[in-house]
């Protein structure tokens, strides 16, 4: 999505939006990695606004991902939505090849070049933060059974459970003298 800078002005616009994944090429390669799969469209609303020198986006990204869970690999689906806020300046041509350190205020901020502002990686990396880290189906998720395979959400099994035996068997007959 790109936004025209000569249109901004201290009027907020508002623009709305529904595209495919296919219009965002980093979302494209996390669905084709399988990390996840796009169920409906990328809903996207603005608000937009030149103020103090800085052009102000407000947004919200909302979309829902089907996952697996990493417990017990079943299928599951999450609405994801992301509000954020990014202030925009023109570019200075200044570019930096040691490292900065960066302000609070620095990460909210991003520049431009030319006469657009190009939305596509903010809204792409808005829906990316909100991938989870490791997806569970629910939160009392009780995986597969290590040993037969089983999903013990499902059914139960007649396995052993000799986690704890393994890694601390060397302690088994230890005592404390006191």
């Amino acid at each position: 999505m790109k936004i025209r800078v000569a249109d901004i002005t201290e009027k907020e616009k508002i623009l709305e939006s529904s595209e495919q994944v296919s219009t965002y090429p980093t979302l494209l390669q996390a669905q084709e990695a399988g990390d996840c799969v796009f169920l409906k469209p990328v809903d996207v609303f603005l608000a937009i606004v030149k103020e103090y020198g800085y052009i102000r986006v407000k947004g919200k990204v909302q979309t829902s991902l089907g996952l697996s869970c990493s417990r017990c690999l079943s299928g599951f689906s999450i609405d994801v939505a992301s509000n954020f806020t990014i202030y925009y300046t023109k570019s200075s041509g200044e570019y930096f090849e040691d490292e900065v350190e960066l302000s609070e205020e620095d990460l909210l901020s991003a520049t431009y070049d030319g006469d657009e502002i190009d939305l596509e990686n903010e809204i792409a990396e808005q829906v990316l933060l909100e991938l989870p880290y490791k997806p569970l189906c629910n939160e009392d998720c009780l995986g597969l059974c290590p040993k037969c395979g089983v999903d013990k959400n499902k059914t139960s099994c007649n396995c052993v459970d000799n986690q704890s035996t393994l890694a601390f068997s060397p302690l088994k007959g230890f005592k404390v003298k006191q």
